[in-house]
């Protein structure tokens, strides 16, 4: 066989590839592509094999925070059954503030349903700074044990200095004095912005008032009280000017009147 036909058959070519110098390029090149190749597919691998156990991981987190902005988590208990027996999940209509059959409670996405052009609608003005705003969320009632309405828990959500939070605010039966605000999801600068997690700071918000008497939207979150009053009134966080007001933008926008202003006004009159 010739010179040249050894060369063009592939043990050849592997024999060739083999007596080259580990520190050639060509082999240099190839290992560190076939490197890439098998760790791609591993991470590919796990991705795919552990999104289930990913997702359920994320809804008990979420409930979990539910749980304990309604004041009703005990650590060690069965979170997920815990929530079922305590809480009734509803979608409700923001424009209406009524609840809808359209959607299954149990597995309607809020996020899904605010980045569809059929279920959303894009904001013009937008002070909470999330783009496109749902017609339909998922609120969640906590009943007393006579069956009437304990507790509403309100998902809500906007930019702060370099996130959007995601959080619950949870309301009294009166749907104007808020029982507890709790975030479970955000990238705020950790000993700054990232004191919304602190429990100190959570639990300003217990006993403060939406409205005023005259019903107009007066609770702010500030360095000073509004002319409203101290009831209206929770503490700006410490050396975090922007998540501050991200935080006082967002909690008016979720609780005014393209929020939940019309099912609070429902609620407050014994309609739900």
């Amino acid at each position: 066989m010739s010179e040249e036909s050894r060369k063009k058959t592939p043990g050849g070519l592997v024999r060739r590839f083999a007596g080259m110098s580990p520190d050639s390029i060509p082999k240099t090149i190839f290992v560190a592509v076939s490197v890439c190749l098998v760790a791609s597919m591993i991470v590919s691998a796990a991705a795919v094999t552990l999104r289930p156990k990913q997702e359920e991981n994320r809804l008990r987190d979420k409930r979990v925070n539910i749980l304990q902005v309604a004041g009703v988590y005990e650590p060690g208990i069965d979170v997920l059954a815990a929530f079922d027996a305590a809480f009734e999940p509803k979608v409700l209509e923001l424009k209406t503030g009524t609840f809808t059959d359209r959607f299954d409670a149990t597995g309607f996405d809020d996020q899904a349903a605010a980045e569809d052009p059929a279920t959303s609608v894009v904001l013009t003005d937008d002070p909470a700074g999330i783009g496109r705003q749902a017609r339909f969320v998922t609120i969640y009632l906590l009943r007393a044990d006579d069956g009437t309405i304990d507790k509403v828990i309100l998902p809500i959500h906007g930019y702060g200095l370099w996130s959007t939070l995601y959080g619950f605010i949870a309301l009294e039966e009166d749907g104007n004095n808020i029982f507890g605000l709790q975030f479970y999801s955000h990238a705020e600068t950790p000993g700054l912005g990232a004191e919304v997690d602190n429990p100190r700071w959570k639990s300003r918000w217990r006993g403060k008032k939406i409205a005023d008497a005259e019903g107009t939207l007066a609770i702010t979150v500030a360095k000073t009280a509004p002319p409203a009053g101290a009831d209206h009134h929770i503490d700006a966080l410490a050396g975090a000017t922007l998540t501050t007001v991200g935080v006082d933008t967002l909690v008016r926008f979720w609780l005014g009147e393209r929020g939940y202003r019309p099912f609070l006004d429902r609620l407050k009159a014994g309609d739900i």
